[in-house]
């Protein structure tokens, strides 16, 4: 059985193939500008996805600030 890097002796980047010893002596770099994603969800999409992890009505509308109608309205939740 071959191993990787008999099959492919080039794979390893140019910093894997150099001495432990010169690797530890580079200094981290740090990111400065790292983008970041955020995706802003509607009241009725953020009422959803906390009743899909279970929580209740009523927590819902005390973490949302909605009124708990507010909340069965957004649910499709009628007074029987």
């Amino acid at each position: 059985m071959s191993s990787i890097s008999s099959l492919f002796p080039n794979a390893l980047p140019p910093a894997a193939n150099a001495s432990s010893n010169a690797a530890a002596a580079q200094p981290a770099q740090t990111v400065a500008n790292v983008a970041t994603d955020t995706v802003q969800l509607t009241e009725a999409q953020q009422v959803y996805q906390l009743f899909n992890q279970g929580q209740s009505v009523s927590q819902i509308s005390s973490s949302l600030g909605l009124s708990v109608a507010s909340v069965n309205g957004y649910l499709n939740i009628s007074k029987g």
